[in-house]
């Protein structure tokens, strides 16, 4: 479990066919340990001398940004979420949903409003003030279209993480709020979500 506050960025070094090594300014990194980059959960598999080796699964490369050519690519990183540890963001797992795509960066005033363009299963879970995972950084989200959505980014956000160097064209990693998904399973109806049938049973509705 993660909280999309990213502690520090990285940049690919080397990539085979399932590992991937990383540059990696964060220390107290051990063999077995969870990493988000750009929002993806590896796992770590080795450590050198300033850098972290993590497994890189086919379907990783296939469903998120970490597929095809990486060399040089800077990208965010965030160790697991400690026991007691702060909670800044939200609730973030690491499994991406999908890929979007950003579709306009422009300043509003003194605000950078970028806007997202996600697939239709991510923007069923996407709210207005509701959280979701940008390449891992946990954002607030402004404005929501029928394909797309804003936030608005910060200085902080901008200076250190991989976003601040996103431009229009660039695609990004997305995770929807996990307890949106959640919500919206119970309430989906069927067999298995939230029916009439079951609101009377519970004593919800007479």
């Amino acid at each position: 479990m993660f909280t999309g506050i990213v502690e520090a960025i990285g940049k690919v070094e080397r990539l085979t066919a399932d590992r991937l090594v990383l540059s990696c300014p964060l220390g107290g990194i051990d063999t077995g340990d969870s990493i988000a980059v750009e929002g993806c959960c590896l796992t770590v598999v080795g450590t050198g001398e300033g850098t972290i080796e993590l497994q890189l699964l086919e379907e990783t490369r296939k469903k998120t940004t970490l597929g095809g050519d990486l060399s040089g690519m800077r990208v965010n990183l965030e160790r697991a979420l400690s026991a007691g540890g702060r909670l800044g963001g939200h609730f973030v797992t690491g499994h991406v949903d999908g890929v979007g795509t950003i579709i306009a960066r422009r300043m509003v005033n003194s605000d950078d409003v970028v806007e997202v363009r996600a697939p239709a299963r991510i923007m069923d879970y996407v709210v207005g003030k509701g959280c979701i995972a940008v390449a891992g950084v946990s954002l607030t989200v402004v404005d929501v279209k029928d394909e797309s959505f804003t936030f608005h980014m910060i200085e902080y956000t901008r200076e250190r993480t991989t976003l601040g160097g996103k431009r229009a064209g660039d695609r990004v990693n997305l995770e929807a709020d996990i307890l949106a998904k959640y919500v919206g399973k119970f309430v989906d109806g069927g067999a298995r979500g939230l029916t009439e049938e079951k609101l009377r049973s519970s004593g919800m509705i007479d």
